[in-house]
């Protein structure tokens, strides 16, 4: 065991302990790293079996690269993400607008992020069995090959030529290589030194476990080429941890949090049996015990990854695996995370008393009542809020920012910011007199008493 942060308890290590020596026995995984970590900081690691069978018996740890696959597609959604912010694309631009040569007509960008545009999972040709990969001077006229085959929007479909097509965007938007960019945007300023398009030791080898006996065979080494921002990255526990703090509570330096909260907005349900995944804007989303977990797992010949990152405790769950057939990665970080946040629960927050009492929000703060059913208004931290009465804990209020005109006027005008309606305007009407008849929420009238909706207070 590689690192124990000091304030886990010794019976939750044990437990994932157990938890990665089982997937690894019995996944015949030559080596295997399980992680947890929470705010971005590794809490515990622990190596299975042998990093590189060159060494064996020694085992891989928090810095140990390997290849991380379609994990690379994160980084990649998150740079797309700050050209919308600084206004250089819109998700619902076509590739024809940024690759003027394509010729699939109407796919869109926040198609190719959720893998709804019905495009082809991979580049025209026997990619795979020749293992190789269209370069930059060949990809949109593979693209242009390509074979749409479902209709857009339609149904979730995988598309990792899709993928490749936004590095294309990405690079021509920057005017460098994509992963140029990468290093630029996200791998320098968030220190993620060990995240890198080739394998730099130590490093895991990537083997195949044959059926049939138990001797492992090494995978090819594979240059993606102009594919690589589908899945071309190598990194480490301690780097992945780190980003997915970052995809817990992103910098607003690097990207804007409401962006992020964009991206983990589900566009699309994957798993259409058990609603147990869904896909947001290049991050997956995956259900477990009541909670959301986004991030992504990686398969490529020899390595089989998994991230996911429960955000509001930014809780992580990890695993790296250096074999081709390998347990599901991602129910394996599921489990590793669940158990930490299960066993090891972010401390409550005291409650603190506000400081800020507006005289405006008094009249508004108590119960009102909508289509029979009761909502209380209350002042937290300044700000009116509301939640419908008796609405589980881990429900957020709906929260509300006071309008002023266009001359910079107070108005009788609230917007919702976040959580139920969030963007619905709250407004007050008002008797002649400027006390308060009634509420209008999103077009609804909120009264004092429940009524009927032919009951409402006169007007006077």
């Amino acid at each position: 065991m590689d690192h124990v942060r000091s304030q886990l308890l010794p019976q939750t290590a044990r437990d994932l302990h157990r938890k990665a020596a089982t997937r690894q026995s019995e996944g015949r995984v030559p080596g295997l790293l399980a992680a947890v970590g929470r705010a971005g900081e590794v809490w515990w690691s622990d190596g299975i079996g042998s990093a590189d069978l060159e060494r064996p018996g020694t085992p891989p740890d928090a810095d140990t690269q390997y290849p991380v696959a379609s994990n690379t597609k994160t980084f990649v959604a998150v740079m797309v993400m700050q050209l919308r912010d600084e206004g250089r694309l819109s998700l619902d631009d076509t590739v024809e607008r940024h690759l003027p040569e394509a010729t699939h007509p109407g796919v869109t960008i926040r198609q190719l992020l959720s893998h709804t545009t019905g495009m082809a999972r991979e580049p025209v040709g026997d990619v795979w069995e020749e293992l190789r990969f269209p370069g930059r001077d060949e990809l949109v006229s593979g693209w242009n090959e390509a074979e749409r085959v479902g209709r857009p929007h339609d149904r979730w479909h995988y598309s990792n030529l899709g993928f490749a097509i936004l590095g294309e965007i990405i690079a021509r938007l920057d005017g460098r290589e994509w992963h140029e960019s990468l290093r630029a945007r996200l791998l320098e300023p968030l220190g993620l030194r060990r995240t890198t398009l080739t394998r730099v030791a130590p490093a895991a080898g990537q083997y195949f476990v044959p059926p049939f006996h138990d001797v492992p065979l090494r995978e090819p080494m594979m240059d993606l080429a102009a594919t690589g921002s589908a899945g071309a990255l190598w990194s480490t526990a301690g780097d992945l941890i780190a980003w997915h703090g970052f995809l817990a509570d992103p910098s607003g330096e690097i990207l804007d949090p409401d962006s992020l909260e964009e991206m983990v907005q589900p566009q699309v349900v994957a798993d259409t049996a058990g609603w147990t995944s869904a896909w947001g804007l290049g991050l997956m989303l995956a259900r477990r015990d009541g909670k959301t977990w986004v991030g992504h797992t990686g398969g490529f010949p020899g390595a089989i990854t998994g991230v996911f990152t429960e955000r509001e405790s930014a809780t992580t769950g990890l695993v790296l695996m250096n074999a081709t057939a390998t347990p599901d990665p991602a129910a394996i970080a599921l489990d590793l995370g669940a158990h930490l946040l299960e066993h090891e629960p972010v401390d409550i927050t005291p409650w603190e008393p506000g400081t800020a009492l507006p005289q405006e929000l008094l009249p508004l703060i108590g119960r009102w009542y909508s289509e029979g059913r009761a909502f209380v208004f209350s002042i937290v931290d300044g700000h009116l809020e509301a939640k419908v009465e008796g609405q589980p804990a881990h429900l957020p209020p709906s929260v509300f920012e006071k309008e002023s005109s266009e001359g910079g006027e107070d108005t009788d005008a609230f917007r919702t910011i976040s959580g139920r309606e969030r963007g619905e305007r709250l407004t007050i009407d008002r008797h002649s007199d400027g006390s308060i008849r009634q509420l209008h929420w999103a077009t609804y009238p909120f009264t004092r008493e429940p009524v009927t909706f032919d009951g409402l207070p006169p007007r006077r």
